[in-house]
């Protein structure tokens, strides 16, 4: 005799799973969306402020990049959600394509921030550490 005990039908954890990522994927869109707001926001301010000047621009577009890249990681993390329970190899295939768009934007971001703070702290040699330099000599 087996016994067979669903703690909850595959049908409803589909449902709950669904609901889950709409809240995942939300959230990685109002922090893309409060970005580019605060982005814009911060831009027309420094524009009138410096009357055309663009020193403080840098500071703007690292700030979204951040944004981005984290928003980026919420729609991602909504992706692998969707494919929780019991997913089909096109589902898979799917995930793994949106999976290396996502990660290559992600990392062309993070190392354009990285370059970018470098470039405000007038670091000489972006993407080395401190330790990095000091082994060097520099």
């Amino acid at each position: 005799m087996i016994l067979s005990v669903e703690l909850l039908p595959e049908s409803d954890l589909r449902d709950a799973i669904g609901v889950l990522v709409r809240l995942v994927e939300t959230a990685g869109a109002l922090i893309i969306f409060v970005g580019a707001v605060w982005a814009f926001a911060r831009f027309t301010a420094t524009l009138a402020r410096d009357r055309g000047q663009t020193h403080g621009f840098n500071r703007i577009r690292l700030t979204l990049g951040r944004f981005l890249a984290l928003g980026l990681e919420f729609q991602l993390a909504g992706d692998v959600l969707r494919t929780a329970v019991a997913p089909s190899f096109t589902e898979i295939g799917q995930l793994a394509a949106i999976a290396a768009i996502r990660t290559a934007l992600n990392f062309f971001l993070g190392r354009e921030i990285a370059q970018e703070r470098a470039e405000l702290a007038g670091d000489p040699f972006p993407g080395k550490s401190t330790a990095d330099q000091g082994q060097r000599g520099l």
